[in-house]
């Protein structure tokens, strides 16, 4: 194997690890504030709901999530599933995990907002929907944003882990190719693609501190 087609395949990995990446990101963010919502929740009900979901999220392997939502829908439906089917199951077992994370990062810099500001606000005639929106939450994102980029950078790692169910990210890639040509090559330039990978995340979620500070 030429180092162009090599590397043409290496490419099309980073592609389909940086879309994971994407495509995880924004499901489960929006997805951990709702269950974030429900944890806080008056009702008994959902907030009972939220902690079981966020425990089993949080407390069983997401390789093990990864297999569930791939071979659920064939082992308890008796559905077919195609290998369309992976990228799906990879997106989708990827958010639901993070959303749980995410949900108590949330639920954390939510608790963490003083009452009142919540009081002050209903004393100005806001709603809650325009309280929580305009004033808390954009105090709870610059709170919270060091455990998210943390979450962040070990999600770039984590797409890895699609290699279980055989989606050609980078380092499924990398591995085929080191298996078939007997080389390390692959893996180095595996390497060295998550590290950049993670230093560039990094720098922009540190960019992204220093500028909420700023207008603090």
């Amino acid at each position: 194997m030429s180092i162009q087609v090599m590397m043409g395949q290496l490419t099309e990995g980073m592609g389909a690890t940086i879309l994971i990446f994407v495509l995880t990101l924004l499901f489960s963010m929006p997805l951990g504030l709702v269950i974030s919502f429900g944890r806080m929740s008056k009702n008994a009900l959902l907030r009972g709901i939220s902690k079981i979901y966020i425990s089993i999220m949080r407390g069983t392997p997401l390789m093990l999530q990864l297999l569930v939502v791939y071979f659920g829908p064939y082992y308890i439906f008796g559905v077919n599933i195609s290998s369309n089917y992976r990228a799906y199951a990879v997106v989708i077992a990827f958010a639901i995990n993070y959303a749980a994370y995410f949900a108590e990062i949330y639920r954390g810099g939510i608790a963490s907002m003083p009452k009142g500001q919540y009081e002050a606000a209903k004393v100005l005639g806001y709603t809650k929907a325009q309280t929580f929106f305009k004033i808390i939450f954009p105090q709870v994102i610059k709170r919270i944003l060091p455990s998210v980029t943390n979450e962040v950078i070990t999600l770039v790692k984590d797409t890895s882990l699609a290699f279980s169910i055989a989606y050609a990210e980078m380092f499924t890639v990398a591995k085929a190719i080191a298996a078939s040509q007997k080389s390390m090559v692959p893996f180095i330039a595996a390497a060295i693609f998550y590290y950049v990978f993670n230093f560039l995340v990094a720098a922009l979620m540190e960019l992204w501190e220093k500028k909420l500070s700023y207008y603090s």
